[in-house]
């Protein structure tokens, strides 16, 4: 994927920024379509290339099912837990289409 530089260093500025501001939030990932890591942060030895890959694979289900029942395109998919939640949503980065996992 073609990211400038100047880009990609503001998403990993912003995913620094969002874990270090919101509590209980233990990784943001930013990944292409395809599910390649862009940008991330973590709080824990999680490996932010699988989490990149299976939000992709997950939004992908999600756009599919939306598009199934006629509900148009899919925006967003969430994941709730016992122990939390994952928010895993469309963005647009130089006009590329890629996912952010929260």
């Amino acid at each position: 994927m073609n990211i400038s530089e100047v880009v990609l260093k503001k998403c990993q500025q912003e995913c620094q920024q969002l874990l270090s501001e919101h509590l209980g939030v233990l990784a943001v990932v930013i990944a292409s379509g395809d599910g390649f890591d862009i940008a991330s942060a973590t709080t824990q030895s999680l490996v932010p290339a699988r989490i990149a890959a299976m939000a992709s694979s997950i939004s992908a289900i999600g756009t599919v099912v939306s598009q199934e029942v006629a509900l148009s395109n899919s925006k967003s998919v969430t994941v709730n837990t016992e122990k939390g939640f994952t928010y895993i949503t469309h963005i647009q980065l130089d006009g590329k289409a890629c996912i952010l996992n929260v």
